[in-house]
């Protein structure tokens, strides 16, 4: 929990909300799946390395995990890559054994396909590349997480509205990010022929499923865990619509404090 906590406090304050195993098999899927993002984020390691070590990962999540194999993959590597990357086993074992299932076929699952994409170096051309690419990269956060739920609160969550919420989120990142990510990686998620403004109505469309999903869950703790990322969404969405980079950091606090309250 304490490396949850270190590597990302804006999902580690909507965990805590989680109960007992819940909370356990949430936090050790996002550590996992932070593991690979991590190897696709990398901005020293190559497409082509990147899509081997990815691959393989996928393959080895497929099974029994076998840590040897895996450190040894990482081997040539591992003085480059951070601790959340290094430590998969340790966050599958984390993980309830009940749930473990779950986790892994997601995060095998999300490593094939930024396999992928890191090997046709993330340009997307069409409307179907960018949901392709944010199925796999946030779309498949909510499959596991509408899994999570039926296993460990007996709730059901409608597969396309749980994709639309992880990719409404992705694509807030994506404009964030838009400019950074054409100059330092030479990299454009946006699909050929269109606008910042269309690219915003993509966020505003999955988000607006987003919040349907929302109005469907009936179990407060994962009503608290799922309101507070997507609050964000909506107000990073709106503050870039008016023209400002981020949130600040006193609306961030705000907004924690709002969705703590109810």
């Amino acid at each position: 929990m304490q490396v949850l906590k270190d590597t990302s406090r804006t999902f580690y304050i909507p965990i805590t909300f989680l109960k007992n195993d819940l909370k356990l098999s949430v936090a050790a899927a996002y550590l996992a799946m932070r593991a690979i993002d991590e190897i696709e984020d990398h901005d020293k390691l190559s497409n082509d390395v990147k899509f081997d070590l990815l691959s393989a990962t996928s393959e080895l999540l497929k099974d029994a995990f076998n840590e040897e194999a895996y450190q040894a993959l990482l081997a040539p590597y591992a003085d480059q890559l951070p601790e959340v990357s290094l430590r998969l086993a340790d966050w599958l074992t984390f993980c309830p054994e009940a749930s473990r299932h779950i986790v892994q076929a997601s995060t095998s699952e999300m490593a094939f396909g930024m396999a992928k994409w890191a090997k046709a170096n993330w340009q997307v051309r069409t409307r179907e590349d960018l949901d392709d690419y944010t199925y796999y990269v946030a779309g498949l956060v909510g499959t596991m997480l509408s899994e999570l739920w039926a296993w460990g609160a007996d709730m059901q969550t409608d597969r396309e509205l749980a994709i639309g919420y992880g990719r409404g989120l992705q694509a807030v990142n994506i404009l964030r990010n838009q400019h950074e990510d054409l100059e330092e990686r030479g990299v454009s998620f946006v699909p050929d022929g269109w606008t910042r403004e269309d690219l915003f109505a993509y966020a505003e469309e999955n988000l607006a499923k987003a919040d349907l999903y929302i109005a469907s869950i009936d179990k407060r703790t994962i009503l608290l865990f799922s309101r507070l990322p997507l609050a964000l969404a909506h107000k990073t969405l709106k503050a870039m619509q008016e023209g400002r980079e981020k949130m600040t950091r006193a609306e961030v606090e705000q907004t924690v404090e709002e969705i703590q309250a109810d």
